[in-house]
């Protein structure tokens, strides 16, 4: 049983991690509020970029096309994972980090090769020890003190120097979407080779014919790198909200728990010291009777 003082020691050094908690809470939170702003702004522009590459693209041959299905014969993939440089934000790495793992496995049984490029520390420690031979690069303190947009075109200029020296094949983005504070869902997104993505929910609406000049194809080279930085750094800004989101909702419950830990230590000693003083006071009496 800890003495009176081991518990006071115990008290104090909870509630000294309460106030790291709640803090952290409240620096979260206002970040959070900046990286969903900056999310949300983005995600229309980036959403409507994808629609009118994929309605081009489907006008021409992709199987010619340099951004098409060239490398088709080519396994090699390279899978981009987002995760964060900090810790202490719940879920939100090991779920990225789960997700790579299970897709890395269902490659490999396919006779697939994976390499793989990060963005951010924590998935590249966890997958270094088994994975270290397929790593082409690590990008870390790209949120510092804000992502900008010259990062995503950096590992998008990356990206296509592979994809035409054709070293990969096909290359994916792994990232977590924001969706709310207490929700965040890992997605996964393919860049290369640029692919029709008009969905069956979309084939029902009425399409609009447009005559483009010059041709698709030329447009599509314009286009298509600076679509590849947009749905980066649109995914970029994403994975920072659900970051935030996380470890503000991993820190609240933190500081809950440390606020249920201090309410029972506090009334165990209480117990403790009163049982203390009761023994106290029966030794006295009892020496007193005998006297």
């Amino acid at each position: 049983m800890p003495s009176l003082k081991d518990l006071r020691n115990r008290i104090t050094s909870v509630k000294s991690t309460k106030k790291i908690t709640s803090a952290m809470k409240m620096v979260a939170a206002a970040k959070l509020k900046r990286a969903q702003e900056n999310a949300e702004k983005t995600r229309p522009y980036a959403e409507k970029m994808k629609e009118v590459v994929s309605s081009l693209i489907g006008k021409i041959n992709q199987d010619t096309f340099r951004f098409g299905n060239k490398n088709k014969s080519n396994n090699n993939i390279l899978l981009i994972i987002c995760s964060s440089d900090r810790g202490l934000c719940g879920g939100f790495n090991s779920s990225i980090i789960k997700f790579t793992k299970k897709l890395t496995a269902k490659y490999k049984d396919e006779g697939k090769k994976i390499n793989f490029l990060f963005v951010g520390k924590k998935a590249y420690q966890s997958l270094k020890r088994t994975e270290s031979s397929l790593i082409i690069d690590t990008l870390s303190d790209f949120a510092n003190p804000s992502i900008k947009f010259e990062i995503a075109s950096s590992i998008r200029d990356k990206l296509l120097e592979l994809f035409f020296k054709k070293e990969i094949g096909e290359c994916y983005l792994i990232y977590t979407k924001f969706k709310s504070a207490i929700s965040q869902s890992v997605e996964i997104q393919k860049l290369l080779p640029v692919q029709n993505e008009t969905t069956p929910e979309n084939t029902n609406t009425k399409i609009i014919s447009y005559d483009y000049e010059p041709s698709e194809e030329i447009i599509l080279d314009e286009i298509i790198p600076r679509n590849i930085a947009i749905q980066i750094h649109s995914a970029l800004l994403e994975n920072l909200a659900s970051e935030q989101g996380s470890r503000m909702t991993a820190m609240d419950n933190a500081t809950r728990n440390a606020n249920d830990m201090i309410d029972n230590l506090t009334l165990f000693y209480n117990r403790s010291r009163q049982a203390l003083i009761t023994s106290e006071l029966i030794e006295i009496i009892s020496g007193a009777e005998a006297v």
